[in-house]
């Protein structure tokens, strides 16, 4: 074997061991399933293992007392019209009463219509677990004086646990109205915020399947400050050209699985920023968009702190970016112990990219010597096509190099096959020096 290969393989695979101990060992501390009765509804979550289910079946028994009934809940029982006038008084009638429920309740919103709320705050803890069936279409109201009170939010769950919310409908952000007045679509109009489509603030044990998010005024789906979520099989799309249309952002939030997703919109298909841990991400369809990023980490000087990540199994096409991370000048904390593995490109802009000189801003930042330490990002079997003639661009802090960098079997050409791709590599720690192609410059 030749002598440096026998130097990095026992790192690499040191390092793959290490993240995955430490991704699913981070999980005993807060179990997805708090019952028998979730572990059988949710079938086999996050971080349960075969012991975990002996503890359950001693602690509940296999013959558990019979089930209390389900309590229906349905939107028309409280005068909900979809006749397009506002539902959002019997959307929280009926809210309040599957919450308040001794038993578990099922919240109904019917199918083959629509139902228009302005923005609403669906607040918990709950009596009992709930559900939300959603069938229909609930679409947002485009008058921006309802959002006078609060012009960053469309639809709230607040505090809410052991909380599902599927069923095949559509959540309509309706966001048309709100793209026209983004400075980033007219560079005349000043900056203003947008409402986030739908937010989930505070919530324990969340799993948010089967469902259409679509024309979100700003971002579409965001996990704030959760516990234990899982975000599977969700179609988001809106226009490539909407602006900051993120699919699903995960901010603060600990535990969280986003699978079987196809993302298609005018801004990140998944960001990740600050306080998130223990995020996985696998079998992703992305594009358009602006790929997969963590970030962006550390504006105005503050502290952010992101790990433990996995992008797994994901396909990109016509991106902005493939699989990103960005931090400004002068934040601090850290982004460390990632892998991005078993990913397809196809004509993506900036397929591989770290860049600690992040600056969404129309004049130029100011130089900073403080920044985010990146360290221990692994990206293994990345192929396909670059869009821009850069396909890995490594452009770190100076004063804090990318530490513990590994690209093992990564390979990016040109999308137009007579150029050659290139790499360009600042300030980076290559260990071991890898496998791919474009070698750094």
């Amino acid at each position: 074997m030749h002598p440096q290969r026998q130097y990095w393989l026992p790192i690499f695979l040191a390092m793959l061991v290490s993240f995955f101990s430490f991704s699913f060992s981070s999980y005993q501390g807060d179990r997805f399933v708090t019952t028998r009765d979730q572990y059988q509804r949710f079938g086999s979550p996050i971080g349960v293992d075969s012991e975990s289910e002996t503890t359950l079946t001693r602690l509940y028994g296999r013959a558990s007392a019979p089930a209390s009934p389900t309590k229906f809940v349905n939107v028309d029982d409280f005068e909900a019209k979809a006749d397009g006038t506002d539902d959002s008084k019997a959307f929280m009638e009926a809210w309040e009463e599957a919450c308040s429920s001794e038993n578990e309740a099922v919240l109904v919103v019917p199918n083959n219509k629509i139902y228009h709320l302005k923005p609403i705050t669906f607040s918990g803890p709950c009596k009992s677990d709930l559900t939300m069936k959603i069938y229909g279409t609930i679409k947002a109201s485009v008058r921006l004086s309802d959002y006078s009170r609060d012009p960053r939010h469309w639809l709230v769950f607040e505090n809410v646990n052991n909380f599902r919310v599927e069923g095949g409908g559509t959540i309509d952000g309706n966001g048309k109205v709100w793209w026209r007045k983004s400075c980033k679509v007219n560079k005349s109009l000043p900056c203003n915020d947008a409402p986030t489509a739908v937010t989930f603030y505070g919530c324990k044990n969340v799993r948010v399947s089967s469902l259409r998010f679509r024309n979100s005024q700003k971002m579409h789906l965001t996990f704030q400050y959760c516990v234990n979520v899982r975000a599977l099989n969700l179609l988001v799309i809106a226009p490539g050209n909407s602006p900051n249309t993120d699919g699903i952002h995960v901010t603060g939030t600990q535990n969280i699985l986003i699978k079987n997703c196809v993302i298609r919109t005018g801004d990140d298909c998944i960001s990740i920023v600050s306080g998130s841990k223990n995020v996985r991400a696998t079998d992703i369809i992305c594009g358009p968009g602006h790929g997969i990023s963590i970030g962006s980490l550390g504006a105005g000087n503050s502290e952010a702190f992101v790990s433990n990540v996995l992008v797994n199994r994901a396909r990109l096409s016509g991106t902005t970016n493939g699989v990103r991370i960005k931090t400004w000048q002068g934040g601090s904390g850290f982004a460390k112990d990632i892998l991005f593995q078993n990913v397809e490109m196809r004509n993506v802009s900036n397929p591989i990219i770290i860049d600690q000189h992040y600056c969404d801003q129309e004049k130029p930042c100011q130089e900073q010597a403080s920044a985010v330490q990146v360290s221990n990002v692994v990206y293994q079997n990345i192929k396909g096509t670059s869009a821009s003639e850069v396909a890995i661009k490594l452009d770190c802090s100076n004063q804090f190099p990318c530490r513990g960098l590994v690209l093992q079997d990564v390979i990016l050409r040109l999308e137009e096959e007579d150029d050659i791709a290139k790499a360009s590599c600042s300030n980076v720690r290559l260990s071991p020096p890898g496998n791919f192609l474009p070698r750094c410059i």
